[in-house]
């Protein structure tokens, strides 16, 4: 299983299919298995890179405090060591925010850029919710936490579904690679401290925004406002998916990004 040394930590990485590179980030309490259910369909025409952001999954963190621009680094850094100089990035929520980071800070490494589910500047509302998760980390037990976190991130339907949230939790309370405490936190934060703004203004490649219409934690107008920023930015809204579009509606998620690439 590779890695790199990347800003002090080993950065874990997983690299799928041939021709050109697409970078696909996870967001908060994510590691790169959440594209799992995407993956078929992408490697089919790229050369698909995940990685699991610093403390998450195979990656290794630290006890000091994570911000959204030094995870951008993490990811830059991990494309120079393997030797890639271009990519097609794509981010989830705030896998959203690192991609938004890395492109202001690094556009000679993005040729297009693909934000789900994400946002620039977050509501009183949803900074309440984000505060909230990651001080609950350390209080209460991985299934509970779970239990809080998910109906914000799945629909209605997705809970009617007979024992599909249950099994999703019981999936996630033995997984051999859960987050710490620490690192949702510390995650937390960096969320809570990262505004873009100001800067969408900047981003010049090809860029897609696209959302769940059914989305409650980052919101359709959250997208509204990065496509707005990002000159010449296409919008697509999902008319059947909330926050957890990677689990709910993986075709669909999977059959836009290709469209926009291809």
């Amino acid at each position: 299983m590779p890695k790199a040394k990347i800003n002090g930590i080993d950065l874990f990485y997983d690299i799928k299919g041939a021709g050109e590179p697409l970078l696909l980030i996870a967001g908060f309490l994510c590691d790169h298995t959440y594209w799992s259910l995407l993956m078929p369909s992408l490697i089919s025409h790229y050369q698909v890179i995940r990685l699991d952001n610093r403390g998450m999954g195979r990656s290794s963190g630290s006890d000091n405090p994570y911000s959204i621009k030094q995870m951008a680094s993490d990811v830059a850094l991990l494309l120079d060591s393997i030797g890639i100089d271009k990519v097609h990035l794509v981010g989830h929520s705030m896998g959203g925010k690192i991609a938004q980071e890395l492109v202001l800070a690094y556009p000679q490494k993005v040729k297009s850029l693909m934000l789900i589910s994400s946002w620039a500047k977050g509501d009183e509302r949803f900074n309440s919710i984000i505060e909230t998760w990651g001080d609950l980390s350390g209080n209460i037990d991985l299934k509970l936490y779970e239990k809080v976190v998910f109906p914000w991130i799945f629909t209605d339907e997705f809970y009617s579904i007979p024992g599909m949230i249950e099994g999703l939790i019981e999936f996630a309370i033995k997984y051999s690679l859960p987050p710490s405490t620490g690192t949702l936190y510390h995650h937390s934060r960096a969320i809570l401290g990262n505004d873009t703004t100001e800067r969408l203004k900047h981003i010049h490649c090809p860029t897609l925004v696209m959302v769940g219409k059914q989305d409650i934690l980052t919101p359709v107008k959250f997208s509204e406002q990065l496509a707005q920023g990002i000159p010449n930015a296409k919008i697509v809204v999902i008319n059947h998916g909330g926050h957890g579009l990677l689990v709910e509606s993986p075709d669909t998620v999977a059959s836009v990004l290709l469209n926009f690439l291809i």
